[in-house]
């Protein structure tokens, strides 16, 4: 409970205090900085070093080279807590975030979203999902990575649920490749619905090899979506088992 309640209060400080630097680097550069790569940037630092600062957890990254600078993918990667949008900082990669549109409510985090024009889905509206795969195809033909959680949501026993087919759509409609990347530990840190963080865990980040549209071996955006779940449950797997 106390570790919790540092950590909690930690973060809210945190950020409390850089948001308003935020807000000046956002103003400033507003007319300049038309894709908003600036305030990425800053978001990135403050994520990743707020994710290095905390000492609840260790983080451990393997194979962030296996993503080529200035090519753009579509990265997916499974979702155990909400602090996987934290740690993903952790790669250091330019990418826009597909969030769903309820994060645009949220305080400060709802703000930032805007501030750095990343990307919001209404889930269930298609009109919502087909605006976000022009947006998101569009910042790619830019060179600016997409990521997002296909499962849609946090897993609750932090194994990998069903994909979405929304990222296989893009990649089919762009011919992007698609970056996995595998996180574990963030799950037993901080679970779906829970307050409490649980100390003493790792957490690891594996980025897999990109794999580009024409070694999918399908023209079938479900197809795809359960090659990729399967690809990566085994990742999680052998993670697990320490190979």
């Amino acid at each position: 409970m106390v570790i919790s309640i540092f950590v909690w209060i930690f973060g809210l400080i945190y950020t409390v205090l850089l948001f308003p630097v935020s807000v000046i680097i956002w103003f400033l550069l507003y007319p300049f900085d038309h894709e908003r790569i600036v305030i990425h940037w800053w978001l990135v630092l403050q994520g990743n070093l707020l994710s290095r600062l905390i000492p609840v957890w260790k983080i451990r990254v393997e194979g962030r080279e296996n993503a080529k600078k200035g090519t753009p993918y579509i990265i997916i990667s499974n979702h155990q807590s909400i602090l996987d949008i934290l740690v993903m900082n952790c790669l250091r990669y330019r990418f826009r975030w597909i969030s769903k549109i309820e994060n645009y409510k949220v305080p400060v985090f709802g703000w930032y979203l805007r501030m750095a024009k990343y990307i919001t889905i209404d889930r269930g509206n298609r009109e919502s999902k087909s605006e976000m795969l022009e947006r998101s195809a569009g910042s790619l033909r830019k060179g600016i990575s997409i990521m997002m959680f296909p499962e849609g949501t946090r897993s609750p026993d932090r194994e990998i649920g069903q994909f979405k087919l929304g990222a296989f759509q893009l990649a089919f409609m762009t011919d992007k490749s698609i970056l996995p990347v595998i996180v574990d530990g963030t799950g037993g840190i901080l679970p779906k619905h829970g307050l409490l963080f649980s100390p003493g865990h790792i957490i690891k980040i594996k980025v897999l090899d990109p794999v580009h549209p024409g070694s999918f071996g399908t023209a079938d955006p479900e197809e795809l979506s359960s090659k990729f779940r399967s690809l990566m449950v085994d990742e999680l797997k052998k993670i697990r088992e320490g190979n």
